[in-house]
């Protein structure tokens, strides 16, 4: 029961976080955000991490998958942070939401694995519930949501390359050396974007940086109490308070294309899911 509650709300905490970076991108540049978000969690996760897990603190055995899976959500992050600040919360994290179905097409080329006429109709829903948000020919389709679907992508590679160091390097090292690739990227790329900042911003980037930590540091906690495959469809509680989050702060409720298409995009990734754990459970 622990597990489940830490899981829970590791996940609806880091809507928060995102609701600090839509803020501030109004004032400073998203790039600037991004930077904010790596350097302090890196920082507060190192930390974190030497006073409760110093025993776990090893080496990576796969160093170059792990500099290709940070890399990954370091790019997924950019996408993200810019999505949000153009569009709503719900929106982005709504499109985002398709990775679970991008990794069951990744899944057929990339882990070789056998994608049955079930799961296929849960790719098409997922697919139709996008279609249904962007509404092309309807709607004018901008970049922002552009960007929030390849964040949803990018991430579904970055959670293949995850699922391959699960078998060698433990989740905490994995979180930091994550942390680590994307302050190293993002200390090279920001000179080219910085604007002055006041000491509100940097508080408010560091208070980014701790809620983020603090939510993927229960997350992860919660992941050594109990089985990652039962806590997985929990991380759909994270639209719950990113709608608090846009409507309490930014004034904004989803449309009712935006809802249906969260139905049919949440309803497929966690049929997925569920035959995911039928295919394990008959080996």
């Amino acid at each position: 029961m622990k597990a489940y509650l830490l899981n829970i709300i590791g996940w609806m905490l880091l809507p928060f976080m995102d609701g600090i970076a839509k803020y501030l991108s109004v004032e400073i540049h998203f790039m600037q955000v991004v930077w904010g978000r790596y350097f302090f969690m890196f920082f507060i996760t190192l930390t974190i991490s030497f006073i409760f897990f110093r025993k776990y603190l090893k080496w990576p055995l796969n160093i170059n998958i792990q500099l290709v899976r940070g890399f990954l959500l370091f790019i997924t992050t950019i996408l993200f942070f810019y999505s949000i600040s153009v569009i709503s919360l719900p929106e982005a994290l709504t499109l985002a939401f398709i990775s679970p179905i991008v990794v069951t097409l990744l899944s057929i080329f990339i882990l070789k694995e056998r994608v049955g006429i079930h799961r296929w109709i849960a790719v098409f829903t997922g697919f139709l519930g996008v279609l249904i948000i962007l509404r092309p020919g309807f709607n004018e389709i901008n970049f922002a949501s552009i960007s929030a679907l390849l964040a949803g992508i990018i991430y579904a590679l970055f959670l293949i390359y995850t699922r391959k160091l699960s078998f060698t390097d433990s989740p905490l090292v994995t979180l930091i050396f994550t942390g680590f690739v994307g302050t190293i990227l993002i200390t090279i790329i920001i000179p080219f974007y910085w604007t002055d900042i006041n000491l509100n911003h940097l508080l408010l980037l560091f208070l980014l940086a701790m809620i983020g930590s603090v939510g993927h540091f229960l997350i992860i906690l919660s992941l050594k109490l109990g089985e990652a495959s039962k806590l997985a469809p929990l991380g759909y509680f994270e639209i719950i308070t990113n709608i608090f989050v846009g409507f309490s702060f930014f004034g904004y409720l989803p449309d009712v294309y935006i809802y249906t298409g969260l139905i049919l995009i949440v309803s497929s990734g966690i049929y997925i899911f569920i035959r995911e754990q039928k295919k394990i459970s008959n080996y």
